[in-house]
């Protein structure tokens, strides 16, 4: 079997192909389709409906990103600090990442929005690079996070941002991401009513994408990575219209890597999924034998990450590789405003 490595998963991508804004409207980006036999068709994502059969089902993740960056000062001197909240550990105990670093030291108190909110730095994860911080504040924590964060934007993304809701799916509903689960921004709620007209069903399932799923891998060897613990729910009804769905043979398409990793994380056998809630780490690369998957759409990844990997792990990898290096000669636009891919197993 062959031993993967990161450089495998490398590609060169002109800085101009990485998009700053997103497209409107949401269904008028590109969309490439790859077909099982590495025929692909190149089309703007509206058309989407025309490679969905009645009866399939398309997974969506309705997590919604939260205002997850904070900007504030040290408690004693007044020097800033940027914390971006990463995990949720109890009420008022999270995981974040902070810059600059080396000022969120053990015992180190930081106060955000006049001191309505405050905080201690109670340990720092030397591997992971983050600090286990306990808030202190009065009344609400998801109030006062709404008044003083930030949504945060990927750091490649250089020019503000008009309206923040445009970093949201149209079907976003529960709070708790750091980042956006980009491939369902291609969707319109008329898109959907269309798609739920044709037979098509619609499912929700729930991963809150954590920092960590953009975590540089820093080893040569990819098996030697530790992927970061992502929150994911997947109900009683949707499991059961999945088992249904498989059993008579209809295809079930998952709408971006975080809906891909609930549907394997809660897989128990070949085409079965349980209804489940709690804590995935599961890291997907080439060699992994898909159990629920028949289709996936995704954005352009960045290269040597865990999505790229993911991907080239579901469409094979010469294919998607080819793939890349063709939607880079056509122009295509990259990463999370940027256009989309329907690979079909």
């Amino acid at each position: 079997m062959r031993k993967w490595k990161l450089s495998d998963f490398h590609y060169d991508l002109p800085e101009e192909l990485i998009a700053q804004k997103p497209i409107e409207p949401r269904d008028s980006s590109r969309l490439m389709v790859i077909h099982p036999d590495g025929r692909i068709d190149h089309r703007i994502f509206r058309d989407i409906i025309e490679y969905l059969n009645e009866g399939d089902c398309l997974v969506l993740n309705n997590s919604k990103v939260i205002p997850a960056r904070l900007i504030g000062q040290r408690e004693d001197t007044g020097s800033f600090i940027e914390f971006l909240l990463v995990k949720r550990l109890s009420i008022d105990t999270w995981e974040v990442m902070t810059r600059p670093g080396k000022k969120a030291r053990k015992g180190r108190r930081f106060v955000f929005g006049d001191g309505r909110l405050k905080a201690e730095v109670l340990h720092v994860n030397q591997d992971e690079g983050t600090r286990i911080v306990r808030f202190e504040y009065e009344g609400v924590f998801e109030d006062i996070l709404e008044s003083l964060g930030e949504i945060p934007l990927p750091p490649y993304i250089k020019e503000k941002l008009e309206n923040v809701e445009r970093y949201q799916t149209v079907y976003s509903k529960i709070p708790g991401s750091a980042a956006a689960p980009t491939a369902g921004l291609h969707f319109t709620e008329e898109l959907l009513s269309r798609i739920s007209k044709k037979g098509v069903q619609t499912l929700y399932v729930t991963l809150h994408v954590g920092l960590g799923t953009f975590k540089p891998v820093k080893v040569e060897n990819i098996e030697e990575h530790k992927m970061h613990e992502e929150y994911y729910e997947i109900s009683e009804d949707v499991a059961e219209r999945i088992n249904e769905a498989k059993r008579l043979g209809k295809r079930v398409i998952a709408v971006g890597t975080t809906s891909c990793r609930v549907l394997e994380s809660a897989a128990v056998e070949k085409g079965l999924v349980k209804a489940q809630k709690g804590w995935t780490d599961i890291f997907i690369y080439p060699g992994y034998e898909f159990k629920i998957l028949d289709g996936l759409v995704t954005n352009f990844h960045l290269p040597d990450t865990t999505l790229m990997m993911l991907v080239c792990a579901f469409g094979g990898y010469e294919r998607i590789m080819n793939a890349y290096k063709i939607a880079v000669e056509q122009r295509y636009r990259f990463f999370s405003f940027g256009d989309a891919m329907l690979i079909l197993k």
